[in-house]
């Protein structure tokens, strides 16, 4: 290769974005997931026994579900073909494969098949992977951001491992920084830039564990300075003030977040609570989302030992609903903090499950006559109300009454906050009821 065509090469790769320039050849320069890649770990195993079926790459932008692909197809000396689930459809899908087919036949290599964004394939595209991946006519690698057992058929899962892919620690994130800054024939290395520690150490803590968003923030910098000057903290922050969370507001994050959120709340930690709440309200989450979840904690696990709770869950919806962001985000504030320091209790949604289970399992029970209505004509000559007692006719307000007919009982008061005195007013009440239960079983 001439001088010239070297030099051409190369300034065709800088053309390349940063992040794709630096893309790992082999595995040994793959960074993080070692959790799946580490030694003695299920994928590095069957890539060392080059025993690599279809897989699926599930998780986060950023964190090397593309170039853990390329380098497969390296490792396993197989034919790469890429396709995108955004761009191509069946009839580019239908050409990769018999491309494959046809490369068997001729004796060549086998086909790895990367399909990014494969959750967005309809399921008649997804269908028309299946006879190619059974027979192993290409090994086929998807990657999604969504949870694949959503969004993916289920036939296709059955015949793929599917491996979860996790953000980037802060060190795994620090430890590219400084490859692209040094390298010099792929990175940054031939500029005349210096950089602050601080800098790059504040970049690897802020960019979510997303790889790709570290390198792009880098690069900006660094273009924003020209061939020289020094890379500062004030330039990183400045390069990052508008990047975009990660966040869905229709997908998994929605969910995982909330579930954070219900969780830390349940947990009776107000300082995650309000993290997960500015979360979602960053993301631009619905906030009658967030108050209904709101509103139906205050009842499953808080239920009677705080019963200010849901009176306040209830007030924060209505209060949202008039005043509207930004403001309505101090109301929820509020209402996250307070919730999370109540006392909690399951006990009322213990008792709902415990009592509908019987139901449902057949436990069908026979309103006992006396608690029959008796207001309409007739109902007399059919003995219904017949021998109700009215609670109110007794100094206690409670009378010896059988009122569902069996011994059962559902709500168990636990021994903290207000339920803790509604546990010894009801063991008195329970005493008196069930002298009616003998009395009716005599």
């Amino acid at each position: 290769m001439s001088l010239f065509e070297q030099a051409e090469r190369k300034n065709l790769s800088r053309a390349k974005p940063l992040a794709a320039r630096l893309r790992p050849r082999k595995l040994d320069e793959f960074v993080g997931q070692q959790h799946i890649l580490g030694a003695g770990k299920l994928l590095r195993r069957l890539v060392n026994s080059d025993r690599l079926g279809s897989v699926i790459f599930f998780g986060p932008p950023g964190t090397g579900k593309t170039s853990l692909a390329r380098v497969l197809a390296t490792e396993t000396k197989r034919s790469f073909e890429q396709l995108s689930a955004i761009m191509h459809g069946v009839k580019d899908l239908r050409a990769v494969l018999q491309s494959a087919r046809d490369r068997l036949a001729t004796g060549g290599r086998g086909t790895l098949l990367f399909i990014d964004e494969i959750h967005r394939f309809n399921r008649a595209q997804q269908d028309a992977l299946l006879a190619d991946v059974e027979e192993g006519v290409v090994t086929l690698i998807g990657a999604t951001t969504s949870n694949p057992f959503f969004a993916v058929n289920g036939a296709l899962i059955s015949r793929s491992t599917i491996f979860q892919f996790e953000p980037l620690s802060t060190e795994d994130v620090a430890l590219l920084l400084s490859t692209a800054i040094h390298d010099r024939d792929r990175g940054l290395g031939g500029l005349n830039i210096q950089f602050q520690k601080n800098a790059i150490e504040h970049l690897a803590q802020v960019c979510d564990g997303d790889a790709r968003q570290a390198l792009c923030v880098l690069e900006s910098a660094c273009l924003s300075l020209g061939d020289q000057g020094m890379l500062t903290l004030e330039t990183i922050r400045e390069a990052i003030a508008h990047r975009a969370m990660q966040y869905d507001v229709s997908g998994d994050e929605h969910y995982d977040c909330a579930s954070a959120l219900i969780k830390s709340i349940r947990g009776s930690d107000p300082d995650a609570g309000i993290y997960w709440l500015a979360r979602m309200l960053e993301g631009g989450e619905d906030v009658r989302f967030l108050c209904r979840r709101l509103i139906i904690l205050a009842s499953e696990d808080i239920g009677n030992a705080d019963p200010a709770a849901l009176p306040l869950a209830v007030a924060c919806s209505q209060a949202c609903e008039q005043i509207g962001l930004p403001e309505c985000q101090l109301t929820l504030a509020q209402t996250v903090a307070y919730l999370a320091c109540a006392d909690k209790s399951n006990a009322a949604t213990v008792a709902i499950n415990s009592a509908r289970a019987d139901i449902q399992n057949g436990r069908i029970l026979t309103v006992p006559m006396h608690l029959k209505d008796g207001h309409y004509q007739g109902s007399k000559q059919l003995g219904h109300g017949e021998g109700y007692q009215y609670s109110h006719d007794s100094d206690q307000g409670v009378v010896a009454q059988d009122y569902l007919g069996v011994d059962r009982e559902y709500y168990k008061p636990v021994d903290r906050g207000h339920e803790r005195a509604i546990a010894k007013r009801l063991d008195i009440i329970r005493k008196t009821l069930r002298k009616g239960k003998l009395d009716g079983a005599s």
